[in-house]
């Protein structure tokens, strides 16, 4: 089987570049703030941040996953386009071989945003990708970006 694609498509009431400062270029920092108990740790492990950084997520204690690793491929502040690699995880990259992600945001008229989020499940050969897994995997992300976006909303002065 070949690659599995899934695209998301979201809208936000929080201004594109607000959105993308928060949950992309400050990330590392945020999310552990936010979601202690998921979210134990990011850590740059190789790289200055830019493309080919490698990052290490670490789980909260008790997650079914302990870390993961990505490697960023590229960032472009101007466009609000962020797209990364997922390249190393425990137990998760048993049938994977990698997990691409491209995200877009763009600003809307009326101050908020839209945009979309491409997942692309490289699976190793003779591996079958499980879409229903690989769409609740993608629930879980939409739940962080919940998150953020509610703490944007309410804390309108960060990331101004």
């Amino acid at each position: 089987m070949g690659v599995v694609s899934l695209t998301d498509k979201f809208t936000s009431p929080v201004p594109a570049a607000k959105l993308f400062k928060a949950l992309i270029l400050d990330a590392d920092n945020l999310l552990p703030k936010l979601m202690p108990q998921a979210i134990k740790s990011v850590e740059i492990v190789e790289g200055n941040g830019g493309p080919g950084t490698i990052k290490k997520l670490t789980f909260a204690e008790g997650a079914h996953i302990k870390y993961v690793k990505h490697r960023i491929d590229a960032v472009d502040e101007e466009k609000l386009t962020y797209s990364y690699t997922l390249i190393e995880g425990d137990d998760l990259l048993d049938k994977i071989e990698s997990v691409s992600y491209e995200i877009k945001f763009e600003a809307t008229p009326d101050g908020g945003c839209k945009g979309t989020d491409v997942s692309k499940y490289h699976p190793k050969p003779g591996v079958q990708i499980d879409e229903e897994e690989a769409k609740a995997g993608k629930q879980k992300a939409m739940a962080v970006f919940k998150v953020v976006e509610a703490y944007l909303l309410a804390n309108p002065e960060a990331y101004a």
